[in-house]
């Protein structure tokens, strides 16, 4: 178990160690604050929308501090008995109830080993499931029928991600168990960083091709007809898709409607389809940087634009 000192250049060196293992683009700030919270024994609740990266940072940290790590990933069908452990009937059968034929869970087992347990999407869990956390973070301790106490060891930590409320499927922790853990909120990158990504990712480094990428799966974001946009996922689909083409409007197009449609929702009054949002999308992104047939930035004239050399949009068949 990796212990952590609390020096400015030492968290600096962890940071750097931890980015460069695990190739993250970014989140200083928030690997930072991880860090200082794992070393005050405190558990960490990482909150953001889909693909800003909480379950890279999640792993990441339980990785950098060399503890077991056991995960579960929110279900609403996962039982109590999952989380915390149950009696294998056979063995009950010949041995009755006791300790042999018992199996562990994922939060027994994390906290006989002072090890990590990390809930991926914790918020997705059903409010049973989550209940059963609350005597093992405050109290450090667990109850278990025909067992008897369980204790954590030095070094239980529960690291948890969970996407906002807002988000389908998801429900609202409980105001005790919010109150146990730590809040680490992710909201996405700046431009240069999710193009960064892209790029790191895709291995492609074609600096036009992944801004124009970049800027359309932002716009998915902020568009009024849009519920909720892209994350960088859809960017780096994208570009890997554009990798096995001449990289032109017509590809990046072609790229858009096959990466996009099932990471967006639109708003139930949008007055266009999947499609339409896209297209005037990419035709407000392409209007910044004009793209040439050959893919290229342009300088020249306006007919060399989105709307193709002769007035005609350049589009793919839906």
């Amino acid at each position: 178990m990796r212990e952590i000192t609390m020096g400015r250049e030492s968290l600096d060196r962890a940071v750097g160690g931890i980015k460069s293992k695990h190739s993250i683009i970014g989140r200083e700030i928030e690997l930072r604050k991880a860090l200082i919270c794992a070393n005050a024994h405190r558990h960490i609740l990482i909150e953001g929308p889909v693909g800003v990266g909480k379950t890279v940072l999640a792993t990441a940290i339980a990785d950098y501090l060399e503890r077991p790590i056991l995960r579960v990933d929110g279900d609403e069908r996962y039982t109590e008995q999952k989380l915390t452990g149950w009696f294998d009937p056979p063995i009950v059968m010949q041995k009755g109830y006791n300790e042999e034929s018992f199996i562990d869970g994922p939060l027994t087992q994390s906290m006989e080993t002072g090890g990590i347990l990390f809930i991926n999407e914790l918020n997705r869990l059903n409010e049973g499931v989550q209940n059963v956390l609350l005597p093992a973070m405050d109290e450090g301790k667990i109850e278990i029928p025909r067992i008897g106490t369980i204790y954590a060891k030095k070094g239980f930590l529960i690291i948890a991600t969970q996407n906002p409320r807002e988000f389908i499927a998801t429900s609202s922790l409980s105001e005790a168990l919010s109150d146990r853990f730590e809040l680490l909120p992710l909201t996405y990158q700046n431009e240069d960083e999710e193009r960064n990504i892209v790029e790191t990712r895709t291995g492609i480094h074609d600096e036009h091709s992944t801004r124009l990428i970049t800027e359309i799966t932002r716009e998915t974001r902020v568009h009024p007809f849009v519920r909720r946009g892209a994350s960088i996922r859809a960017a780096t689909s994208m570009a890997s898709i554009i990798a096995f083409t001449e990289r032109d409007i017509e590809d990046i197009r072609n790229a858009a409607y096959l990466a996009l449609p099932t990471r967006m929702e639109l708003r139930e009054d949008s007055k266009k389809n999947v499609y339409e949002v896209i297209d005037e999308i990419i035709d407000k992104v392409v209007s910044r940087n004009p793209v040439s047939a050959e893919g290229k930035e342009d300088t020249g004239g306006p007919e060399d634009t989105a709307e193709g050399k002769d007035g005609e949009k350049k589009t793919i068949g839906r």
